[in-house]
């Protein structure tokens, strides 16, 4: 999951420019960008879409449901599952208890439906409450079916009251960098994917090119888009180079040649274990991005 695209659930307009767009994941959106007095249509506009689009399209399909609080996830569950989304993102998820729970509505729902037990995957947004960045180790064997876990800013300002996310150089302030870092502690012990948050200026490409950059190399797999615009960006960030495969794949058969000591030699370089999983983590996104590794 390179570029995981928000789109609104109740515009078809929308919805068929976010499936003609390269992102890796599709993230029909039923909660923020949705208005509480269009959820029912929302609902209908999302189901009868992703039907027709569900043989169509090369991009995974998930749907961000209303989150546990609301008393809305069922019904989005009730009519959004029979066309089988390849995943669920949950909103506001305060800890794996949450996962663990709305895994248990996805099994009767998959059941009553004739679908895989288990085949509808779980992305959390981990943030969004003071309470959810506190509780960030707790997904860590929460739930076979998380595909990952991502995290946000904007509810996370409202829950403790920021008047803003980022000072005046556009970088994120303390408390945000923390939620940052704690999902990709997080994503690490759970042994998932860490999926970066959106970037909010569609229009500034450069600066969301920088951000990548950084996301990337702190250990974020991918990032969340708000516009087709921004899906080219990401997923060139976050796709390896081909010089980066080619290190990686060096390092990875130079252990086996050597029957996997602790320590190995490469042009003059020392290279221990640590050095080897990161080449293994590179290699597997090499091969989820479609490239040969």
């Amino acid at each position: 999951m390179r570029s995981l695209l928000f789109v609104p659930g109740d515009s078809e307009r929308k919805l068929e420019k976010a499936f003609g767009s390269a992102a890796d994941v599709v993230i029909v959106d039923l909660e923020d960008s949705v208005a509480f007095a269009n959820k029912t249509a929302a609902r209908a506009v999302a189901a009868s879409f992703i039907s027709g689009q569900r043989r169509q399209t090369s991009s995974a399909i998930y749907v961000r449901v209303n989150d546990l609080s609301t008393g809305l996830t069922d019904d989005d569950l009730s009519e959004l599952v029979p066309v089988r989304p390849d995943g669920i993102m949950l909103p506001k998820s305060n800890s794996g208890q949450d996962v663990q729970q709305l895994a248990a509505k996805l099994r009767v729902h998959e059941a009553e439906h004739g679908l895989p037990d288990g085949g509808i995957r779980i992305l959390p947004i981990i943030t969004e409450s003071a309470a959810g960045v506190l509780a960030a180790a707790s997904y860590a064997g929460a739930s076979a079916r998380l595909s990952g876990l991502t995290w946000g800013a904007e509810d996370l300002s409202a829950a403790i009251g920021a008047r803003a996310a980022r000072d005046e150089n556009g970088h994120y302030t303390d408390v945000f960098r923390l939620a940052r870092a704690m999902t990709i502690l997080a994503a690490g012990a759970a042994e998932i994917v860490a999926v970066d948050t959106i970037f909010p200026d569609f229009r500034d490409m450069a600066a969301l090119e920088a951000e990548c950059r950084e996301a990337e190399r702190d250990g974020f797999t991918g990032k969340m888009a708000i516009h087709p615009a921004q899906v080219p960006v990401i997923n060139a960030v976050f796709t390896p180079s081909a010089e980066a495969i080619e290190r990686s794949r060096a390092i990875v058969d130079a252990f086996a040649a050597a029957r996997n000591p602790g320590v190995i030699g490469i042009d003059g370089k020392m290279y221990d274990r640590p050095h080897l999983r990161l080449a293994e983590r590179l290699l597997a996104r090499a091969r989820a991005a479609g490239m040969s590794a």
